[in-house]
């Protein structure tokens, strides 16, 4: 599986680069606190919302702690599309210490 540390996203985005970041938290956790331009698709429903991504378009996959998204990168990966898991996420994200 794919990995990418939330340094290197804040980075990516900090130089204006353009991410696809897929947040597969419940919208309730996204109403709590999210990065900004993310697509919600809740883990439950990402098989169902299959259509909408492209084979062809890098994702870059987010959640709480990096559980979920590991799961949504390793089935997205499986049906052959292009997906990286966010290690730690949220929680690394919002950890001021780092």
């Amino acid at each position: 599986m794919k990995e990418i540390t939330v340094q290197e996203v804040k980075k990516s985005l900090e130089n204006s680069k353009k991410l696809n970041l897929i947040d597969v938290r419940e919208v309730a956790e996204i109403q709590e606190g999210h990065i900004s331009g993310i697509i919600n698709i809740p883990l439950g429903l990402l098989e169902f919302r299959l259509h909408e991504l492209n084979k062809n378009t890098p994702y870059i996959m987010i959640c709480r702690s990096g559980g979920r998204s590991g799961q949504a990168t390793e089935f997205l990966s499986y049906h052959g599309y292009d997906a990286t898991n966010m290690v730690g996420g949220m929680l690394a994200w919002e950890d001021k210490s780092k």
